[in-house]
C-alpha cells in the first residue's frame, strides 16, 4: 500500500545510503537462532497488531529464526531504510519498498523464478528486467473513484462513462455547494492520485508501453497527449473540483470528510474499501476515471510486501521467512478484510481465504478478474514501468505545483529534464 512520503536524510546520508558495503542486522542469539530484522510500517487498516500477529504466523512456518520489528517512524519507508542503511542496519527484510531505488546498488535479492511461477498467477507482474524483488501476492487499483451514492441520487446525477460527463458532475455538485472532489493533497502522494489517474486513462490507456518508450527516448511528457491528459488536472482545479485548501488536508482527515458525507467523491487506491464500515458500505460505490479514448482502463498495481536483503548474514533464512510471510492466507484474508487487497494466489480459490468483504469490494474486484483493460498505474508500480529511481517524489511535488501553477507544459518539459538525468 502506498502512503505519504516525506524528506529527512541529508545528501551524504542517501549517498552513503545507497554504498554498496551494506550492513546487514541479522546474527545468532544465544539460543542459537538466527536474529532478523523486518521493517514494517503500521496505517489505521495495518496497525501493530496486525504486523505482529503476521510476524508470528510466518515465524512458526520457519525454524531456527527469531524477528525483530522495526517501524518506520513516518509513511516515508524509502527514505527510512536508506536512513537505516546509512547507519549500518539496512533490514533483513523490509516492507512495501521502492525496488527501484535499491536494486542499483545490489541492496536486494531477487525471488526465485520457479517459486514464483508456483504460487502467483501473474509471476512477472512485479519484475525489472526479468528479475522480481517483491513477490506478486495482491494486486491494487491506483485509484479509484469512490463516490456516495446518496450525495449522486440528491443531484440525480449519474456514474459519469466520459470526461465529459464527469465534468458535468463536478460543475453541478460546485454549483450546489457540495465539494466534488475529496484530496488528501497535505500528503505528495495522494495529492498526485487525480494526476497518475489522468495520465493512466488518457496516455497508457491508447499506449501501454509509453513508460517503457520513455526510457527509449521515443516520447516526451511535452507530447501533445501527455499534456492534453495534464491539462484536465487543470481543467479539474479551475472548476473547482477540490477545495481551495485542499493542499493543506492530510489523509487522515481526508478520509473522515469523505466518508462523513462531506464531499461526493475520492481518488484513492483501492486500500480506502478497507475503510469504509460495513454498515455503510451500501452508501458508497466504485468507478475508473473516463479515458480519452472511450472504454474503460483500470490503473493496476500488481503488490506485495516482502523485500529481502542481498546483504542480510543469512539471507536464505531471510528468503525463508519473506516467503513465508507473503503465502499466508490469514495475512492475505486480513489485507483483503483490512486493506482492499485483491489476491493473486494461484489456484487459490477467493472462498478459501474466508475474507467477510463488503459490496464495494466485490465491485472492485470484478474490475480485475473481469475483462477490462488493465495498465501500470502510473508512477505506482514496481515493474519495468516504474518510474526512475527517485522520480516518484518529483512526479508527486509536480502534482502539487500544477494545483496552483497553469503553466502545464513547462512543468512538464522540467519534467522531462528531471528524467533524463535520473534515467542517466
Amino acid at each position: 500500500m502506498k502512503r505519504a512520503r516525506t524528506l529527512f536524510a541529508t545528501a551524504v546520508g542517501l549517498a552513503a545510503a545507497l554504498s554498496l558495503t551494506a550492513c546487514s542486522t541479522s546474527a545468532g542469539t544465544e539460543s542459537g537462532a538466527t536474529a532478523l530484522t523486518f521493517m514494517t510500517f503500521e496505517t489505521p487498516a495495518l496497525t501493530a497488531t496486525f504486523w505482529d500477529s503476521s510476524i508470528s504466523d510466518a515465524q512458526k512456518q520457519v525454524p531456527g529464526i527469531s524477528v525483530k520489528k522495526i517501524v518506520s517512524p513516518d509513511a516515508d519507508r524509502d527514505k527510512y531504510a536508506k536512513q537505516l542503511q546509512a547507519s549500518g542496519q539496512f533490514p533483513d527484510v523490509l516492507s512495501s519498498i521502492t525496488p527501484k531505488d535499491f536494486i542499483g546498488a545490489g541492496l536486494l535479492q531477487p525471488y526465485d523464478r520457479k517459486w514464483l511461477e508456483e504460487h502467483f498467477t501473474d509471476p512477472d507482474g512485479n519484475a525489472i528486467q526479468g528479475k522480481s524483488y517483491i513477490p506478486p501476492t495482491n494486486s491494487q487499483i491506483i485509484p479509484m473513484i469512490f463516490y456516495n451514492k446518496k450525495i449522486f441520487a440528491a443531484h440525480h446525477l449519474e456514474v459519469p462513462t466520459t470526461w465529459d460527463q464527469f465534468m458535468t458532475v463536478v460543475r453541478t455538485l460546485r454549483k450546489a455547494g457540495v465539494t466534488p472532489l475529496q484530496m488528501a493533497g497535505a500528503e505528495p502522494w495522494a495529492a498526485a492520485y487525480p494526476l497518475s489517474g489522468l495520465i493512466t486513462a488518457d496516455v497508457l490507456g491508447k499506449n501501454p508501453d509509453w513508460v517503457k518508450d520513455r526510457y527509449a527516448g521515443t516520447v516526451k511528457f511535452t507530447d501533445a497527449n501527455m499534456v492534453a491528459a495534464v491539462g484536465k488536472y487543470r481543467e479539474l482545479v479551475t472548476a473547482g473540483g477540490f477545495d481551495k485548501g485542499a493542499l493543506g488536508v492530510n489523509y487522515n482527515d481526508a478520509n473522515t470528510q469523505f466518508l462523513a458525507g462531506k464531499s461526493a467523491m475520492y481518488p484513492m487506491g483501492s486500500w480506502l474499501i478497507g475503510l469504509i464500515p460495513p454498515a455503510d458500505a451500501a452508501d458508497f460505490g466504485t468507478f475508473l476515471l473516463p479515458s480519452a479514448g472511450g472504454g474503460t482502463v483500470v490503473p493496476f498495481n500488481t503488490g506485495g510486501t516482502t523485500s529481502v536483503s542481498a546483504k542480510s548474514a543469512d539471507v536464505p533464512k531471510a528468503m525463508d521467512f519473506a516467503k513465508a510471510w507473503s503465502l499466508s492466507r490469514t495475512n492475505l484474508k486480513t489485507l483483503i478484510e483490512t486493506d482492499g487487497a485483491f489476491p493473486m494466489l494461484k489456484d487459490v480459490p477467493f472462498d478459501s481465504f474466508g475474507a467477510k468483504v463488503t459490496p464495494v469490494y466485490t465491485e472492485a474486484y470484478a474490475y480485475v478478474t473481469g475483462d477490462a483493460r488493465k495498465v501500470s498505474a502510473f508512477g505506482e508500480v514496481n515493474n519495468d514501468d516504474a518510474l526512475p529511481a527517485g522520480l516518484v517524489d518529483q512526479f508527486n511535488a509536480l502534482a502539487q505545483k500544477l494545483f496552483t501553477d497553469s503553466d502545464v507544459k513547462g512543468q512538464l518539459a522540467a519534467f522531462d529534464t528531471a528524467w533524463d538525468k535520473a534515467a542517466k
